[in-house]
């Protein structure tokens, strides 16, 4: 365990207590090692005049919502000490009522409530407390000779604690084990199953026997020789069982889920451990992560609606075996696969939420291999489990999530994505909460910085590439549900008996046939995906064609010809067709201020009276067309199939 404390920057928080706690939580936050997402918790003791000139011992802990890794000095809630104190000694007390109190203990009522520890850590009469769920303690402990090696590694300077839910049972067990205690012998504690921790009235000393106790349990296990997991080559995953594994899950879950593939070498490797289903089916590295990854992961075999079928039988006989009687079942749904061969799956309705399970199961899976070396893997019994799973605080945390927009876990796929209409759809898309497979031919496609967005730079003509384009995109986010058809060019304008070979060809191979190749490659992953449609984006040039626009007027019309045949043989699968014709959108790359001021002059108009030269008097742009592109992909359009819908503020042509 690296110790990455570093004078200057210790000494930049000019002996201030709580810039201290900020500075060694950040030590601890972003050692992945120690603490995962949210987890752990860190303290300081600070004495403070109140406004009526009182001095009072006040507990800065860590807030709920707050990550270690990037906590701030407002992440960290006062709370009276004193108070904290008088609670450990009731003899019973909620973990609702304890927040309650907690919180009406605070002397700041603006920040956030604090950590359910907060009465543990007032308990330890250190000034700096720090608590991690180091994989190294919690690999060794979750194994069935753990408590002997625990206490041949720490019985003499750790006090041992056996596993307790955590909140006020574990702060009232830590009470209770430490009447009369001389804190002074121990640098820390053990808890079983959980975590460690550590504490001293000198932020670096605590820090330190932090690293210096969790580099304890790395030596045992290197003495022990228990390695890490070795690496094997991932095979090549079946696409099209991600996309209906992932459907399944959603239909589970009862709302679209994304799903994403780890076929980093130790995922497989750990995906093709011999008795894999039976280790999958103990339990997860430590209780606090099973709000993330539930209890146990799915093991995908060969019919992912069987598999997710069985997986939802066993969560429910899982729910009623421990069922006190009063509590409602969550969602069924696994948050994770091991997939033997190819190695793992995360499903979450966010790419933060698969990096989140990825993370967590990549450290499952390295502890979970050294515990197998130390006599096996030995998670808590599943009644320890369900109580974490369905603890009241957990399910207040699930009541309080935001709400998820329209189109929160579905993938879409946009081409012609780098500008214009196309861009302006990625936007709109994300803004609905999709995740989005961006496609273009310009290096500025690479401009998104979104997380949510697969950006690809990519020829739509060439089948290769685009065959690429889609596997990233169900290896990333474990399949597709909308396709926008928007990538095309407006060839110069000829006359019929002066066009070239080359500009005619180029027209139909760009605006045509890279389409009838774009719908022929995912038709197979929307027919697997949830609410499919598709949109073209044509022109009014197919129903109002101009002379000189031979070209891309044939070639719109033909698209627009596809997309009607490809709605008829699409339906049966439940795939929406539907064809878009804007007119005169002028904030895209081809309409240059030159250019307008050119036409515009050509008619005899202004600038601006060019741009609104419509029945509506109104402008149309980019983000209008995308906007109704966005719509017709979602459930407003859900019975409409083959529509062709102008966008053009009225074109008395077409009218």
């Amino acid at each position: 365990m690296k110790n990455r404390w570093n004078d200057a920057d210790a000494k930049a928080c000019n002996g201030d207590p709580l810039k201290l706690r900020v500075y060694t939580s950040h030590l601890q936050g972003q050692e992945p090692d120690l603490v995962l997402h949210g987890g752990g918790n860190t303290s300081v003791k600070i004495t403070e005049t109140n406004v009526f000139g009182e001095t009072e011992d006040i507990l800065y802990v860590k807030g709920s919502g707050w990550d270690l890794a990037t906590i701030k000095a407002e992440g960290f809630a006062p709370v009276n000490l004193a108070r904290l104190l008088q609670m450990a000694e009731l003899e019973t007390l909620t973990d609702i009522d304890m927040v309650k109190y907690q919180r009406m203990a605070m002397t700041n009522p603006s920040a956030p409530n604090p950590s359910v520890e907060a009465i543990l850590h007032a308990l330890i009469p250190f000034k700096f407390v720090d608590h991690t769920h180091a994989d190294a303690v919690v690999a060794i402990s979750n194994t069935p000779n753990g408590d002997e090696y625990i206490q041949e590694i720490y019985g003499k300077h750790m006090l041992i604690v056996p596993y307790v839910m955590p909140g006020f049972i574990l702060a009232k067990k830590i009470y209770e084990m430490t009447q009369g205690f001389d804190w002074s012998t121990i640098e820390g504690m053990i808890l079983l199953n959980h975590g460690i921790f550590t504490f001293h009235d000198d932020a670096k000393t605590s820090y330190d026997l932090m690293v210096r106790n969790v580099s304890l349990a790395e030596d045992f296990l290197a003495a022990k020789k228990a390695e890490e997991l070795p690496e094997t080559a991932p095979q090549d995953p079946d696409l099209l069982t991600i996309a209906k594994l992932r459907k399944e899950v959603s239909s589970a879950w009862k709302t679209p889920v994304l799903a994403s593939l780890n076929n980093d070498p130790k995922a497989v490797s750990y995906s093709t451990l011999p008795n894999i289903p039976d280790i999958a089916d103990r339990g997860p590295l430590t209780p606090d992560h099973i709000i993330r990854t539930k209890r146990n992961p799915l093991v995908v075999g060969s019919s992912p609606a069987e598999d997710v079928s069985q997986y939802v039988k066993a969560y429910g006989q899982y729910f009623e075996d421990h069922n006190p009687g009063d509590l409602t079942q969550l969602d069924p749904a696994p948050r994770w696969a091991v997939w033997p061969g190819k190695g793992t799956l995360a499903f979450g309705n966010s790419v933060k939420n698969l990096n989140i399970i990825h993370d967590i199961t990549n450290h499952t899976m390295k502890s979970i291999y050294q515990a197998e070396q130390l006599g096996g893997w030995k998670a808590l019994p599943k009644k320890d489990l369900f109580e974490m799973e369905y603890w009241s605080l957990e399910q207040e945390k699930l009541k309080k999530g935001a709400k998820p927009k329209a189109m929160q876990g579905k993938v879409a796929l946009v081409t012609g994505a780098a500008s214009g209409i196309g861009k302006a759809c990625v936007e709109s898309l994300l803004a609905q909460g999709a995740v989005v497979t961006a496609i273009d031919i310009s290096e500025s496609i690479h401009d998104f910085t979104q997380k949510e967005v697969l950006d690809i730079r990519c020829d739509v003509t060439d089948m290769a590439q685009m065959e690429d384009a889609i596997k990233q995109t169900i290896v990333q986010f474990g399949g597709l549900d909308m396709v926008v058809a928007n990538a095309g060019i407006f060839p110069k304008s000829y006359a019929i008996h002066e066009m070239d070979d080359a500009t005619w060809n180029k027209s139909l191979q760009i605006n045509v046939t890279s389409q009838q190749q774009l719908f022929k490659l995912t038709q197979p992953y929307l027919a697997a995906g949830i609410e499919p449609a598709i949109v073209i984006v044509g022109s009014k040039n197919v129903p109002a064609p101009g002379p000189g626009a031979s070209a891309y007027s044939v070639a719109k019309a033909g698209l627009t010809q596809l997309g009607r045949i490809a709605a008829m043989e699409f339906g049966g699968q439940g795939i929406r067709v539907n064809i878009l014709h804007p007119n005169a959108v002028y904030d895209t790359a081809i309409w240059t201020d030159e250019v307008l001021e050119a036409r515009a002059k050509h008619y005899g108009l202004t600038v601006q009276e060019y741009k609104t030269n419509n029945v509506l008097k109104t402008e149309v742009t980019s983000r209008d067309v995308a906007n109704l592109a966005v719509a017709m992909l979602g459930p407003l359009f859900a019975k409409t199939t083959g529509a062709q819908v102008p966008i053009d503020g009225g074109n008395e042509r077409i009218i």
